[in-house]
Protein backbone atom coordinates (compact mmCIF):
# COMPACT_ATOMS: atom_id res chain seq x y z
CA UNK A 1 0.00 0.00 0.00
CA UNK A 2 1.48 3.41 -1.41
CA UNK A 3 1.62 6.03 1.56
CA UNK A 4 2.10 9.92 0.86
CA UNK A 5 5.05 12.25 1.98
CA UNK A 6 3.47 14.60 4.53
CA UNK A 7 4.47 18.63 3.02
CA UNK A 8 6.39 20.19 5.27
CA UNK A 9 3.71 23.30 5.86
CA UNK A 10 0.94 20.56 7.14
CA UNK A 11 4.23 18.97 9.92
CA UNK A 12 4.74 22.43 10.87
CA UNK A 13 0.79 23.17 11.29
CA UNK A 14 0.90 19.72 13.54
CA UNK A 15 3.35 21.28 15.58
CA UNK A 16 1.36 24.74 15.97
CA UNK A 17 3.41 26.73 13.78
CA UNK A 18 1.89 30.55 14.03
CA UNK A 19 4.22 32.12 11.66
CA UNK A 20 8.14 32.41 11.05
CA UNK A 21 8.97 35.57 12.23
CA UNK A 22 12.67 36.01 10.55
CA UNK A 23 15.15 33.54 8.57
CA UNK A 24 18.00 35.42 8.05
CA UNK A 25 22.20 35.54 8.71
CA UNK A 26 21.83 32.06 9.96
CA UNK A 27 19.22 32.71 12.51
CA UNK A 28 15.41 32.11 12.83
CA UNK A 29 12.67 32.80 15.00
CA UNK A 30 9.19 30.73 14.70
CA UNK A 31 6.18 31.33 17.01
CA UNK A 32 4.24 28.23 17.70
CA UNK A 33 1.06 27.92 19.57
CA UNK A 34 1.05 24.90 22.20
CA UNK A 35 -2.68 23.47 23.02
CA UNK A 36 -3.51 21.59 25.64
CA UNK A 37 -3.62 18.30 23.13
CA UNK A 38 0.04 18.63 23.50
CA UNK A 39 -0.34 17.98 26.74
CA UNK A 40 0.52 15.41 29.75
CA UNK A 41 0.17 15.96 33.78
CA UNK A 42 -0.67 19.07 35.02
CA UNK A 43 -0.80 20.83 31.24
CA UNK A 44 3.05 21.19 30.75
CA UNK A 45 3.78 20.10 27.07
CA UNK A 46 5.02 16.78 26.24
CA UNK A 47 9.02 17.34 25.45
CA UNK A 48 8.63 15.89 22.07
CA UNK A 49 6.96 19.12 20.99
CA UNK A 50 9.21 21.22 22.57
CA UNK A 51 12.17 19.25 20.75
CA UNK A 52 10.41 19.43 17.50
CA UNK A 53 10.14 23.48 17.87
CA UNK A 54 13.78 23.77 18.90
CA UNK A 55 14.60 21.77 15.67
CA UNK A 56 12.49 23.37 13.38
CA UNK A 57 13.90 26.67 14.14
CA UNK A 58 18.00 24.84 13.47
CA UNK A 59 16.77 23.82 10.56
CA UNK A 60 14.73 27.09 9.64
CA UNK A 61 18.52 29.00 10.55
CA UNK A 62 19.66 26.98 8.11
CA UNK A 63 17.32 27.10 4.88
CA UNK A 64 17.51 30.91 5.44
CA UNK A 65 21.16 30.82 5.20
CA UNK A 66 20.93 29.05 2.30
CA UNK A 67 17.88 30.70 0.42
CA UNK A 68 19.48 33.84 0.83
CA UNK A 69 22.83 32.29 -1.00
CA UNK A 70 20.14 31.18 -4.23
CA UNK A 71 20.57 27.55 -2.97
CA UNK A 72 16.55 26.15 -2.85
CA UNK A 73 17.99 22.64 -3.08
CA UNK A 74 18.90 21.83 0.39
CA UNK A 75 17.92 19.54 3.07
CA UNK A 76 18.60 20.40 6.67
CA UNK A 77 18.61 16.44 8.30
CA UNK A 78 19.06 15.69 11.92
CA UNK A 79 22.03 13.74 12.46
CA UNK A 80 22.05 14.35 16.17
CA UNK A 81 19.87 16.26 18.67
CA UNK A 82 20.05 17.14 22.32
CA UNK A 83 17.57 19.13 24.39
CA UNK A 84 17.62 20.19 27.87
CA UNK A 85 14.71 21.09 29.91
CA UNK A 86 14.88 24.07 31.89
CA UNK A 87 11.38 24.87 32.73
CA UNK A 88 7.85 23.67 31.99
CA UNK A 89 6.82 24.49 28.56
CA UNK A 90 2.79 25.72 29.23
CA UNK A 91 -0.30 26.54 26.52
CA UNK A 92 -0.20 29.11 24.67
CA UNK A 93 2.64 30.86 22.24
CA UNK A 94 5.83 30.40 22.28
CA UNK A 95 9.36 31.25 20.51
CA UNK A 96 11.45 29.12 19.20
CA UNK A 97 14.59 30.76 17.68
CA UNK A 98 17.58 28.78 16.06
CA UNK A 99 20.99 29.72 14.80
CA UNK A 100 24.00 28.70 12.90
CA UNK A 101 27.48 28.15 15.49
CA UNK A 102 29.31 26.20 12.60
CA UNK A 103 28.58 25.93 9.16
CA UNK A 104 30.16 24.03 6.46
CA UNK A 105 29.17 22.18 2.85
CA UNK A 106 27.65 19.08 4.44
CA UNK A 107 27.68 19.04 8.23
CA UNK A 108 26.33 22.16 10.56
CA UNK A 109 26.35 22.38 14.24
CA UNK A 110 23.10 24.05 15.37
CA UNK A 111 21.35 25.67 18.44
CA UNK A 112 18.33 26.60 19.13
CA UNK A 113 15.92 27.76 22.47
CA UNK A 114 12.71 27.69 23.14
CA UNK A 115 10.99 31.01 25.25
CA UNK A 116 8.12 31.76 26.23
CA UNK A 117 6.59 35.47 25.72
CA UNK A 118 8.40 37.12 28.45
CA UNK A 119 11.70 36.22 27.25
CA UNK A 120 12.23 33.37 29.97
CA UNK A 121 14.47 30.52 28.51
CA UNK A 122 12.44 27.50 28.83
CA UNK A 123 14.58 24.44 27.11
CA UNK A 124 17.70 24.34 25.09
CA UNK A 125 19.37 22.47 21.96
CA UNK A 126 22.28 21.22 20.07
CA UNK A 127 22.21 19.34 17.02
CA UNK A 128 24.50 18.00 14.27
CA UNK A 129 22.74 18.47 10.54
CA UNK A 130 24.06 17.12 7.64
CA UNK A 131 23.00 18.93 4.78
CA UNK A 132 21.55 17.15 1.40
CA UNK A 133 20.01 17.31 -1.95
CA UNK A 134 15.61 18.11 -1.61
CA UNK A 135 15.62 15.45 -4.84
CA UNK A 136 17.80 12.51 -3.21
CA UNK A 137 16.23 12.98 0.10
CA UNK A 138 12.36 12.52 -1.65
CA UNK A 139 14.07 9.75 -3.76
CA UNK A 140 14.72 8.07 -0.94
CA UNK A 141 11.44 8.59 1.29
CA UNK A 142 9.72 7.35 -2.23
CA UNK A 143 11.29 4.25 -2.15
CA UNK A 144 10.76 3.55 2.33
CA UNK A 145 7.15 3.98 1.69
CA UNK A 146 6.51 2.19 -1.51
Amino acid sequence: MAQTITPPNEMLATLGLQRIVSMTGGRSRMEFLAGMHMCHSGGVVQGGFVSGWIDAAMAHAILGLHHERGDFDVSPISLELKISFFAPARPGLLVAEGWIEQGGRSTCFAEGHLLDTSGKVLAKGTSTIRLMSNAKIEAASRAAIG
